[in-house]
């Protein structure tokens, strides 16, 4: 349910909806637009003295929700959501691109990578301290050694971090070194690990379950929201289907779809959807002709050495060039990059 205040409703009236809906038993999230406040109220629809809220001051309208995720629906918020880390944007009229190694390896070619992603114009630096792999016996990650590398890098370049969080136990650890916590495919109906999350405030990237439909993906995203992190940004990383020419199916369609079942941005994770690195220049590129708001891309100084996903990484030339195509691609669809 959606209470719409009226355009004058004073912060008093405002507050004591709030605190009447908490009275009733319902978690409320207001939304103060440039000119009307919205109050999101979620609970027992049953419990809602309907009435007794229309009469209070200041109100305008109640408004029911029909979708089984609330908060993070367009019904909920009309204008979309840009997360902004710590001054980089995602969402809005940017394509935001974020690029590294699927895994922080060593110093040498982490630190290699991060100024060859800088340089070619990427603002987030991706990069795996904890690694849950298929084979238990595969490279597992360096953990809190990887994490302080990333620090590092940040520091080196500017650029901002996203790391991927596996275990609820870490979730506290990696806040303190990430910019952006990323949820993996494997991970997105985690919903302990999600509250975990969505209790640290930090901006997080949800990806999309390797056979996850669209409103279990938001729905995912709805876990973390309830607990009062709107900073979410989803990610359309391809769907497990009967095609093995590639790694995953990209679901391009899941781009506009998304965007218009719910209000947080958008991007695609092309390398993950091919598995190859020579589909990611035209994957990327429909992604943002579909409307994406940003992309995350492996890149690696040298993936013929890589630890993990080295037939997926573009190298750096590629991904310089990659870039400058998709800048053309981005300015025909009215976005820039």
């Amino acid at each position: 349910m959606i209470i719409v205040m009226k355009k004058n409703a004073t912060v008093e009236q405002i507050q004591a909806v709030e605190n009447k809906l908490l009275e009733l038993g319902f978690m409320t999230h207001p939304i103060h637009g440039e000119i009307k406040t919205v109050i999101g109220a979620v609970g027992d629809k049953r419990l809602l003295q309907t009435q007794s809220i229309l009469i209070m001051p200041g109100v305008e309208n109640l408004v029911p929700i029909m979708k089984p995720y609330k908060l993070v629906s367009r019904e909920f918020k009309q204008e979309d959501t840009v997360v902004d880390v710590d001054g980089v944007l995602v969402g809005g009229s940017e394509v935001t691109i974020i690029a590294g190694p699927c895994a922080v390896e060593n110093q040498g070619h982490f630190y290699q990578t991060a100024k060859y992603v800088k340089e070619s114009g990427a603002k987030i630096l991706r990069g795996g301290a904890f690694k849950p792999r298929t084979s238990p016996y595969a490279f597992q990650g360096l953990e809190e050694d990887g994490l302080k590398m990333l620090d590092q890098a940040r520091q080196i370049t500017g650029l901002k971090i996203i790391t991927e969080a596996v275990d609820p136990r870490d979730v506290e650890l990696i806040s303190r070194y990430a910019d952006i916590i990323q949820v993996g495919a494997r991970n997105m109906q985690n919903f302990k690990l999600l509250q975990e999350i969505g209790l640290s405030m930090k901006p997080v990237l949800l990806k999309r379950g390797l056979s996850a439909t669209i409103e279990e993906w938001l729905m995912a995203a709805e876990y973390i929201v309830a607990e009062g992190n709107q900073n979410i940004i989803l990610c359309e990383r391809g769907i497990r289907t009967f095609e093995t020419a590639t790694r995953n199916t990209l679901d391009i369609s899941a781009v506009p779809i998304a965007k218009e079942f719910s209000h947080l941005p958008v991007i695609v994770d092309p390398s993950h959807s091919s598995g190859s690195w020579k589909y990611v220049n035209p994957l990327s590129k429909a992604a943002v002709a579909a409307g994406a708001d940003g992309l995350i891309i492996e890149v690696h100084a040298d993936p013929d050495k890589a630890l993990c996903d080295g037939p997926q990484s573009l190298n750096p030339e590629n991904f310089f060039n990659l870039i400058k195509e998709l800048r053309i691609v981005a300015q025909a669809v009215g976005k820039r990059l």
